[in-house]
């Protein structure tokens, strides 16, 4: 297991370095805006998470999911530990919570990582893999929606004071 020491100030916290491991920033070679920006009411969004989740890579899929998006992976990870082992990470799907409007999911971008481009992967292809785990089709009027739900303008953004 490989891992990057990072330089200088920005590699150390009170004098101990900062640590990168492999495969915890993905690198983007082709990166892609949904334009227009596909939005999902928060339900969908849910299921789409769960479904990703049923195919993950720690249980023989090849989806890994978090709050910010899904990750695509050429197989389930077979490393020691529940890593990565020999699974190549092809590319990501992101989006954003309340956005436009509460209660929604904005898909902002698709992603695909260098290792994606040599298999053949696009942007087009990264995003259809992950919307068809809850069957939302990647042509028709459900990706080409012309406007997001209005925003609220009477709703208030409260400020913590933390």
């Amino acid at each position: 297991m490989a891992v990057v020491a990072l330089p200088g100030a920005l590699g150390s916290v009170r004098g101990t370095p900062v640590v990168l491991a492999p495969h915890a920033v993905a690198v983007p070679a082709l990166a892609s805006h949904v334009r227009p920006a596909l939005v999902l009411p928060e339900r969908e969004t849910r299921d789409l998470l769960d479904a990703a989740g049923r195919h993950d890579v720690a249980r023989g899929g090849c989806f890994s999911a978090g709050p910010a998006g899904v990750q695509v992976w050429s197989h389930a990870f077979d490393g020691p530990g529940g890593s990565p082992g020999g699974a190549l990470h092809l590319g990501s799907v992101d989006w954003s919570y309340d956005t436009p409007v509460r209660h929604y999911v904005t898909i902002y971008r698709a992603m695909v990582t260098e290792a994606g481009v040599e298999r053949g992967e696009t942007t087009t292809s990264v995003l259809g893999y992950v919307l068809g785990l809850t069957g939302i089709p990647l042509e028709g009027e459900r990706v080409q929606m012309p406007l997001a739900p209005p925003r609220d303008p009477f709703r208030r953004r409260v400020l913590s004071s933390a």
